[in-house]
């Protein structure tokens, strides 16, 4: 009897360390921790559910003053359980119509992107670093990704996608916490909480650059293989 009670004192003094090392890690939003591998895949009603939660929440969003310019906030949209997250820097103005990522001439664009690889855009997730379109396209302001970056990565947390795709430099630089040119950290991939992450270049980018589609291209297919050899069965 006294070697059971040993036992459970074990187990709980070794459950209490390790969530105080959790906390002492930061394990929370901004924590540099991997997703738990529990070898199952989530559920996808489950990861819907507390995505629409999510949603509510950013819809009513009034943290930053964009809230006060926006038209709709745009959230993000597609599957809650897909192994491919695609992550861009913020609404254009079709976006902030529709309240959609992506459905502009850099959205069409995206989406042949994604069917290059085999896929189509239900398959994967779609969103961006803010949620509400700055003025006039201006780029996001440092003040406006600290404020708004906690709604993606919670999104990145629901998901748990296998690989994420930063689409340009905003995207890239505040995911990775680096400040190198997006020439310099596309095409190579990156650990990013329990995914690999790979920087490519923004659509809109390509549409005035047409001649780096190539090299888009070459990133796709390293992604794309990337999502072949970490293939699990749900």
């Amino acid at each position: 009897m006294k070697s059971v009670k040993d036992e459970l004192k074990k187990i709980i003094e070794a459950v209490k360390k390790y969530i105080e090392l959790e906390e002492l890690a930061g394990a929370g939003l901004y924590g540099n921790r991997s997703f738990p591998d529990t070898g199952a895949c989530p559920r996808r009603e489950s990861a819907e559910m507390l995505l629409d939660s999510l949603k509510k929440e950013a819809l009513s969003c009034l943290k930053c003053d964009l809230c006060k310019t926006r038209t709709h906030v745009v959230f993000g949209a597609g599957n809650p359980g897909a192994k491919l997250m695609f992550v861009g820097e913020a609404p254009g103005m079709q976006e902030d119509l529709q309240g959609l990522p992506f459905v502009g001439r850099a959205g069409k664009l995206l989406t042949r992107i994604i069917e290059s690889i085999g896929l189509k855009r239900k398959d994967v997730y779609i969103a961006n670093i803010l949620k509400c379109r700055p003025p006039g396209n201006r780029n996001p302001l440092p003040t406006e990704i600290l404020t708004c970056e906690e709604y993606l990565i919670k999104q990145i947390e629901l998901i748990r996608p296998r690989v994420i795709c930063a689409l340009g430099k905003f995207a890239a630089q505040t995911l990775l916490r680096n400040q190198e040119s997006i020439t310099r950290l596309r095409g190579r991939f990156f650990d990013y909480q329990g995914a690999k992450l790979m920087p490519t270049f923004h659509p809109a980018y390509l549409l005035r650059n047409p001649q780096d589609k190539r090299l888009v291209w070459e990133d796709m297919k390293k992604i794309r293989k990337e999502l072949i050899s970490r293939e699990k069965i749900c």
